[in-house]
C-alpha cells in the first residue's frame, strides 16, 4: 500500500461515523493523534504528512488493523439500500461531541436511533440541518453561564457534498438550501445549509445555530428543515413508504406532501390530507403546552399566502389545520398540524402516552397516540472497558438489549466489577481536576447529575434542605460527592439561575469541596460521568419528563438510577434496580418540592449506608447484587436496538404494509 492509498483508506474510515461508536477504530485515530483533543478524524487524516504516512505504510500489524476495519465497514455498506423505506427527520443529531450537532436529549436520542437502524440493517434515511456554529459551548464565570459560538466547516465534520441544491418558499423570496450528506454506518443523514453565495446575508444566517434565535429564527429553520428537507429526499433520488417526524420541528413538510398531492389531482386538501396521512408517523417528546411549537397568526401567515395561492386556498383553511381547541386558527399548534396529518403517533414512554392522549385530546388524531419508550445505543455510551466484560461474559447481544444475555449478569464477577469501576473512577476523577482543579475522593459514593437545566427538572431540590444536605457531604465515614453538569438555554433566565445556585453552593463550606459542577456538557463529559458515578439522581416534576434517556445510559455503565417514578423510570423500575424517591401528596408546589426534596435526602442517606455496608471505599456485596439485578432487569428494556425494533414492529412495519 502507498501513502495516497493510505490517506484514502484512512479518510473512508473518518468521514463514516461509525467510529463514534465502534472503539477500535476510534483507537485507530487517537494512536495517529494522540492528544488530539476536539479534533474529528478528517481533520487528523489531513493533518498527516507524507512522512508519516510512509512509516505507517511499514507497519504491516498497524496496517493489518486498519484493513479489518475498512473490511467490516465495506460488508455493511454492501448492505444499505439507495432509496431507504423510512426516513427520519429531527433539527438536531448527537452523533458525537466531535460533531456539534446537537444541544441535548432530542438530538442525542436522534443519533441513537440512526446508530441502532445502522446495526440492526434498517431501511432508514434521515434529513436535518448543518449548522456552521452548531450550540454553544459553554463557560461558567462567577457563578454565571457564557455562551460562545464556534465555526465549523462542513468538510471538518465528515461531510460530503451531494451537488444537490433545493428551494425553499419563505415568505415572498425564496432561500436555496444545499444538501450535505453524513455517513453513520449505513444510514445516510441529509443535512440542509443555507449558508450559499446566492443567498442574501439573513437568509445565509437561517441555519447558523442550533436554537439560538427568535420565533422568526425559528420558524424559517422550521420551513428549511420540513420543505426543503422533503425536497432534499426527492431530489436525491428516495422514495418513502414513511416520513417520520422526530417532534414537531420538521412538520412544514406536510405542505410539500399537500402540494403534490393537490399538484397529481386531489381535489381538496382535506382529500389531499387523507391522501398523504398513512406516510406519516410523528413522535412527540413533550409532555406540557408549553413544548409544543407555536406561531402567532401575525408571524405565520406571510408563509402561508404562496401555499394558498398555488393552492387556490383561503390561509384560514391552511392555518386550520393547526388549530387547537384553546387558539383556533390565530395559532399554528405544529404539534396540531403533525397530529392532522400522521397515521401514526406515539409518546416516548408508557407514561408519556397517556399523558399525551390527554393533552391532545381534542385535536384529531390526539387518540390514536401509543407509545415507544426511548432507548439508548450501547456500543455508544457504555465504557469500552465495560464493553470488554460483558463481551466475555455476557456474549455480543447484551449491546441489542438480548435477554438471555443480560441474564448472565449475575455471574459477574464481584471483584471484576471493583476493578473496572476503579478504572472508570479515575477517568472520572481525572475528568473533575481537570476541567474544575476538584479532588474526588477514591473512596466517596458519587452521585451524577447531568441534564438540561429546566426547572421541571428541579436541579436544586437538594439545596432545599441546606442542613440535612450538609451532613450527607460532611460525612467522612461514609464519603458522598454530588458531580453536576448541564447547559440552560441561553434566553431561559430561570433555568440560568437554577445553574447558578448549584455553581454558588460548590463553593461554600457546607459543600465540604464535595458537590462539584462540571462546565461545558456534552457527550464527552457525559460518557465520564455515566462510566464514573455509583447513582443517578432525577428528580422531575411528575409527570413532565417524557422519557429521559440520561438514566439508561448510566443504568448500562453500572450506576444506580435514583429517581422520580417518571418517563422510562416509571414502567422499568421494580423496586430493587434502583430507588424510587417518593411522591408527595401535595397539590401546592412549594409544599410538594420540600417534602420531594427530604425524602431524596433520606433515600440518598441510606443509599449512602448500602454502598459502604462493608468498609470505606469499595461497593459492598449487597450493592454489587442490586446492581447485576439492574443490568439483569434493565439491560434488555433500555438499548436503542430494543426501541427500534419496538417502532418497526408497532409502526413501521404495519404502516409500510398499509401503503404497499
Amino acid at each position: 500500500m502507498t501513502p495516497r492509498q493510505l490517506r484514502s483508506v484512512l479518510n473512508v474510515l473518518a468521514t463514516n461515523l461509525r467510529w463514534s461508536w465502534d472503539p477500535r477504530t476510534t483507537e485507530i485515530f487517537d494512536g495517529l493523534a494522540p492528544g488530539a483533543d476536539g479534533r474529528h478524524p478528517v481533520q487528523v487524516v489531513a493533518a498527516l504528512d507524507d512522512d508519516r504516512l510512509t512509516t505507517l505504510v511499514a507497519d504491516e500489524t498497524w496496517l493489518a488493523t486498519v484493513a479489518e476495519q475498512l473490511a467490516e465497514l465495506e460488508g455493511e455498506l454492501a448492505t444499505a439500500v439507495e432509496s431507504p423505506e423510512i426516513v427520519y427527520y429531527s433539527p438536531e443529531f448527537g452523533i458525537s461531541e466531535l460533531v456539534p450537532q446537537y444541544s441535548g436529549g432530542l438530538g442525542i436520542l436522534a443519533g441513537d436511533h440512526l446508530k441502532a437502524a445502522s446495526d440492526l440493517g434498517m431501511s432508514l434515511g434521515a434529513v436535518g440541518l448543518l449548522y456552521r456554529q452548531g450550540f454553544f459551548r459553554q463557560g461558567v464565570a462567577d457563578g454565571e453561564q457564557s455562551e460562545r459560538y464556534e465555526t465549523y466547516e462542513p468538510r471538518d465534520l465528515g461531510c460530503v457534498d451531494t451537488g444537490v441544491v433545493v428551494e425553499v418558499p419563505i415568505g415572498d423570496r425564496t432561500v436555496a438550501a444545499t444538501v450535505w450528506k453524513m455517513a453513520v454506518g449505513r444510514v445516510s443523514l441529509l443535512l440542509l445549509d443555507t449558508d450559499l453565495p446566492r443567498n442574501s446575508a439573513a437568509d445565509r444566517t437561517i441555519t447558523d445555530r442550533l436554537y439560538s434565535g427568535d420565533r422568526r429564527h425559528r420558524l424559517e429553520q422550521e420551513l428549511v428543515l420540513g420543505v426543503g428537507g422533503a425536497r432534499a429526499v426527492a431530489a436525491i433520488g428516495w422514495t418513502p413508504g414513511i416520513h417520520h417526524l422526530n417532534e414537531g420541528h420538521a412538520g412544514f413538510l406536510g405542505f410539500e406532501l399537500l402540494d403534490r398531492e393537490l399538484t397529481d389531482g386531489a381535489p381538496t386538501i382535506e382529500a389531499a390530507v387523507t391522501d398523504i396521512r398513512p406516510h406519516v408517523l410523528f413522535t412527540t417528546h413533550t409532555p406540557v403546552p408549553a413544548g409544543i411549537d407555536r406561531f402567532d397568526r401575525a408571524l405565520i401567515e406571510p408563509h402561508l399566502r404562496p401555499w394558498s395561492e398555488r393552492w387556490e386556498a383561503r390561509v384560514s383553511e391552511i392555518l386550520a389545520l393547526g388549530a387547537d381547541p384553546d387558539d383556533g386558527i390565530e395559532v399554528f399548534n405544529m404539534a396540531a398540524f403533525c397530529l392532522r396529518i400522521a397515521e401514526g403517533a406515539n409518546g416516548v414512554s408508557k407514561l408519556h402516552g397517556e399523558v399525551s392522549r390527554e393533552l391532545f385530546a381534542g385535536i384529531p388524531g390526539g387518540d390514536r397516540i401509543t407509545s415507544v419508550t426511548n432507548g439508548v445505543h450501547a456500543r455508544t455510551w457504555v465504557d469500552p472497558r465495560r464493553q470488554e466484560l460483558f463481551d466475555e461474559v455476557l456474549g455480543a447481544g447484551w449491546s441489542d438489549g438480548d435477554v438471555e444475555a443480560w441474564a448472565s449478569a449475575r455471574q459477574l464477577d464481584h471483584d471484576r466489577l471493583r476493578s473496572v469501576r476503579r478504572a472508570t473512577r479515575a477517568d472520572l476523577t481525572a475528568l473533575l481536576a481537570r476541567r474544575v482543579g476538584v479532588e474526588l475522593d477514591p473512596d466517596a459514593l458519587v452521585i451524577g447529575f447531568a441534564r438540561r437545566f429546566a426547572t421541571y427538572k428541579r436541579a436544586t431540590l437538594l439545596l432545599r434542605h441546606p442542613d440535612v444536605l450538609a451532613e450527607l457531604l460532611g460525612d467522612d465515614d461514609r464519603p458522598l460527592h454530588v458531580v453536576f453538569a448541564g447547559k440552560s438555554h441561553p434566553a431561559d433566565v430561570p433555568g440560568k439561575s437554577l445553574l447558578a445556585e448549584v455553581v454558588a453552593h460548590g463553593s461554600t463550606s457546607a459543600a465540604n469541596g464535595r458537590f462539584t459542577f462540571v462546565p461545558d456538557y456534552d457527550m464527552g463529559v457525559a460518557r465520564a460521568m455515566y462510566a464514573g458515578c455509583d447513582v443517578w439522581l432525577n428528580t422531575p416534576v411528575r409527570p413532565h419528563e417524557a422519557s429521559g434517556t440520561s438514566g439508561e445510559k448510566a443504568a448500562l455503565n453500572g450506576a444506580l438510577n435514583c429517581s422520580i417514578r417518571d418517563g422510562w423510570w416509571a414502567e422499568m423500575s421494580d423496586g430493587r434496580n434502583g430507588w424510587d424517591i417518593p411522591l408527595s401528596a401535595s397539590a401546592d408546589p412549594d409544599e410538594r418540592d420540600d417534602e420531594e426534596s427530604a425524602s431524596t435526602l433520606s433515600l440518598l442517606a441510606a443509599i449512602a449506608a448500602e454502598f459502604h455496608a462493608d468498609g470505606r471505599g469499595e461497593p459492598s456485596a449487597a450493592w454489587l447484587d442490586r446492581l447485576c439485578h439492574a443490568w439483569v432487569t434493565l439491560g434488555p428494556q433500555v438499548t436503542s436496538a430494543r426501541m427500534v425494533r419496538d417502532y418497526d414492529r408497532l409502526l413501521y412495519a404495519p404502516m409500510l404494509a398499509a401503503t404497499r
